[in-house]
Formats: C-alpha cells, sequence, structure tokens
C-alpha cells in the first residue's frame, strides 16, 4: 500500500514535471493557468488530466480535436512513479529493510538526514528531471533550476553539518573551472556554458572521489550514444549534443553504484 501510494505521488508530480518542461522554454507560466492541449489549445477538464490514466482512457488521442498526445507525458510521469519508488526502496535498504539497493555514500546521508531523505531525494529528482528534459528537448540548462538545486544542496550541507562541505566545494568549483576551460578552449562546440554551471551542484553532491568516476562515466555515456547516433544518422560529426542528461544520467548511477565502481577499479 505504501508503495502504490508513492507511485501515484510520483505520478501527480510526474504530471507537473510534464507541464513545466513544455511551458518554461517557452515562456508560459507553469504556476498559474489550466492544462491545455498544445494542438487545438482547448482547455482540459480534470477528469481527462488523471496522471497516466486518462491517456490510457483517450488512447493516446485529445478528447476534443481527436490528435495525438505525445507519448512524452505519460512516460515523464511513469519514470517519475517509477523513480519516486525507488528511492523510497533505498532508504528502506539504508534501515535494514528489502533488499540492498544503496549505497554506503547514500546511506550515510539518509543516516544524518532521518525521514528528510525522501523529500529531499524527491525534489532533487523532480528538478534534476525538469533540467534533463529540457537540455533534452531545447539544448538549455536555465540558470535558475541550477542556482535553485546548488543553494538546496549547499543549505542542506551546512544545516546537517556535513565535514566534508569545503572539500566538496573545492572539487565543485575545480570541475565547473575544467568545463569551462573546455569551453573556451572548443569555442563552444565541445561544452555549453549551461553544462559549467550544472557541473557545480552536481560536483558539489559527489564531492572526492565520487566525483571522478562521475566524469568519466559522463564522458563515456556521451560519447558511446554520440557514437551510435552518428551511425544511426540521427546526428552528424561536429553537431553538438546535449551534455545535461548524460551528466544527470551518469550522477543517479553514481549516486547508487559508484563505491562498486571504484572497488572494481580498484
Amino acid at each position: 500500500m505504501i508503495l502504490l501510494i508513492i507511485f501515484i505521488l510520483g505520478l501527480i508530480f510526474g504530471s507537473f514535471v510534464s507541464a513545466v518542461t513544455y511551458r518554461l522554454p517557452k515562456g508560459i507560466s507553469f504556476i498559474s493557468g489550466r492544462s491545455f492541449c498544445p494542438k487545438c489549445k482547448h482547455n482540459i477538464s480534470w477528469y481527462d488530466n488523471i496522471p497516466l490514466i486518462s491517456f490510457l482512457l483517450l488512447r493516446g488521442r485529445c478528447r476534443y480535436c481527436g490528435k495525438k498526445i505525445s507519448w512524452r507525458y505519460p512516460l515523464l510521469e511513469l519514470t517519475t512513479g517509477l523513480g519516486f519508488v525507488l528511492i523510497y526502496l533505498s532508504y528502506l535498504s539504508c534501515l535494514g529493510q528489502g533488499p540492498t539497493l544503496s549505497s554506503n555514500f547514500f546511506c550515510g546521508q539518509a543516516g544524518r538526514m532521518g525521514f528528510f531523505t525522501l523529500p529531499y531525494w524527491f525534489f532533487t529528482f523532480i528538478l534534476l528531471l525538469v533540467v534533463f528534459v529540457i537540455d533534452f528537448e531545447h539544448k538549455v540548462v536555465f540558470d535558475s533550476l541550477v542556482f535553485i538545486l546548488f543553494i538546496f544542496f549547499l543549505a542542506t550541507s551546512l544545516f546537517f553539518s556535513d565535514s566534508t562541505l569545503y572539500l566538496n566545494l573545492l572539487v565543485a568549483f575545480s570541475i565547473s573551472l575544467f568545463f569551462l576551460f573546455l569551453h573556451l578552449f572548443t569555442s563552444g562546440r565541445g561544452m555549453g556554458l549551461g553544462d559549467v554551471k550544472l557541473a557545480l551542484p552536481l560536483g558539489f553532491y559527489l564531492g572526492f572521489p565520487l566525483s571522478l568516476v562521475w566524469l568519466f562515466l559522463s564522458f563515456l555515456t556521451g560519447a558511446v550514444v554520440g557514437i551510435i547516433l552518428i551511425l544511426l544518422d540521427r546526428a552528424k560529426f561536429g553537431k553538438p549534443i546535449p551534455f545535461g542528461p548524460f551528466m544527470i544520467f551518469s550522477f543517479w548511477v553514481v549516486l547508487f553504484l559508484g563505491e562498486r565502481i571504484i572497488f572494481f577499479l580498484r
């Protein structure tokens, strides 16, 4: 029952994520205003706006104009729901309940933060998913989102007296400077300024030595996916590919598997 509640909560926030990622790049307020069909602009009734269920009942089409509804909406809702469940199960594993899904790094923070761990990571997941989708679809990382994430990580570290605070700040700014060097050296073609800024909060949270694994995995996954896209003729050599999604994907992998990767390399 608790897992179901967590999943439904994730679906609800996933609907919010889909609205933010659609409206924010277009300059439309996501705080006020009713949901509407992107094709016919007709306001959507509440019974047609139930996460995941309405999409299935309407068979993926707008009730008013009959045009297809993008799969991005149910996929984002489902992704958020599953992400919430995974975070909850990881938190339970830190308490010795259920299978071992989390790392010592994750559980160490959970030990300091207690139950606050769940809302902390739910909020982080939502924010990073928004950055991921917008960068993937529009090739832009909004400064406001990165600033909120960095302040959020910094404030919680101060509140819970993280002993690695200064070291993590040094690691974050070092990685950001390295990305800035790549940006300047390649005249913006190899690294965008949005990626330079995004490195601050992600590098700050992971610290040393997990940030090194995160950097390696980000570049590795970016290179592999880039080669695959070129072979499939979905991208051209020298054409920029958004790097933010690879940074965020690798962040989650390192968060839960980073210590095991380091042990394997050793």
